[in-house]
């Protein structure tokens, strides 16, 4: 069993991004109920912490048996103040913005996360899998000499480790969606082999364990779900007409 955190916190931005992603509402649900209950009844977390805005979801604390914790504006400080509550243990990261997500999907990673035996999991999609599934879906992709990939929204790490990601962990948060930035934050020859195709993920799994002095894993997911978020008004309503299937 692990602990989880799931980030529900406020976007301070005022573009075409949502605000107060956790509480839209999907099929007479808020979208983070549905991450919760596949958290659940993937029966491999046995304590949930949701740091997100208490006022709009203090109903979820009595409904779902979860704990909540007060969000800030800075999605950095929210992971780090969720992982200290549980300081010391193996610890899930899960967006609130995935509906999508199933058991199965959940358990898969968790499964092949702790059997990777590393300091620090991170999900990623292929392209096809993507597209097969979610063919209106717009994701950014980067491209890599092993296919293309899209990141997800699950992450496994050790708690106990937490100094050696923050500084670099929030800068690769920040250029997240941005593929050439986080090459120029891996350093001039990684950004040459990405504009190459010679860029394979072991080197970045390389790179940034040498760099944050861990052990970093990327761990391929064949359940879409996990990088299929919602980020803006198109993307609620795409998940609208999905979920609509699927309920």
């Amino acid at each position: 069993m692990v602990k989880t955190v799931i980030l529900a916190g406020t976007n301070d931005k005022q573009d075409d991004v949502l605000l107060d992603k956790a509480s839209c509402m999907i099929g007479g649900k808020m979208m983070i109920e549905y991450v919760i209950d596949a958290l659940q009844k993937s029966q491999c977390t046995d304590e949930i912490l949701v740091v997100g805005n208490k006022e709009k979801l203090i109903s979820l604390e009595k409904k779902w048996d979860i704990e909540l914790m007060q969000c800030n504006y800075s999605l950095v400080d929210n992971i780090l103040q969720g992982i200290k509550r549980f300081e010391g243990e193996q610890v899930l990261i899960s967006t609130s913005d995935i509906p999508m997500i199933t058991e199965e999907a959940v358990k898969d990673f968790v499964v092949k996360g702790q059997a990777a035996d590393a300091d620090l999991c991170y999900s990623i999609i292929s392209k096809k899998i993507m597209i097969d599934t979610y063919p209106k879906a717009h994701r950014t992709y980067v491209k890599l000499k092993d296919g293309e990939f899209t990141g997800g929204n699950l992450f496994l790490l050790d708690s106990t480790k937490t100094d050696r990601y923050a500084e670099i962990g929030k800068k690769m948060l920040l250029y997240r969606k941005k593929p050439w930035k986080m090459c120029r934050l891996l350093g001039f020859q990684f950004l040459l082999k990405l504009i190459l195709g010679r860029l394979a993920i072991s080197d970045i799994e390389i790179r940034v364990s040498s760099m944050m002095d861990i052990k970093g894993k990327a761990i391929l997911c064949n359940y879409p779900e996990i990088g299929n978020d919602v980020d803006k008004p198109e993307d609620l309503e795409l998940a609208k007409q999905y979920m609509t299937e699927i309920l």
